[in-house]
């Protein structure tokens, strides 16, 4: 959310899609954290697949908003 946040603040649509491409990435850190908490027996099964499912979604708001700005005028 941070990520996003800043690179909104930055004003121009290459910086903001940089960010969303990092809030993107952290997604991925998400997804790994999640095998890993599965792995020692902090997280069930059906948490982490809560969890995956989710970061899918949010990946692929993240993906489609980058394209729509690829499209925008709001560059610099």
């Amino acid at each position: 959310m941070t990520n996003i946040a800043e690179g909104f603040d930055r004003g121009g649509n290459k910086e903001f899609i940089h960010f969303l491409t990092i809030a993107r990435g952290s997604l991925s850190e998400v997804k790994s954290l999640s095998y890993a908490a599965l792995d020692i027996g902090y997280l069930q099964d059906n948490k982490v697949t809560l969890i995956q499912e989710r970061i899918i979604k949010l990946s692929n708001l993240i993906n489609g908003f980058i394209r729509y700005l690829n499209k925008t005028d709001r560059k610099k």
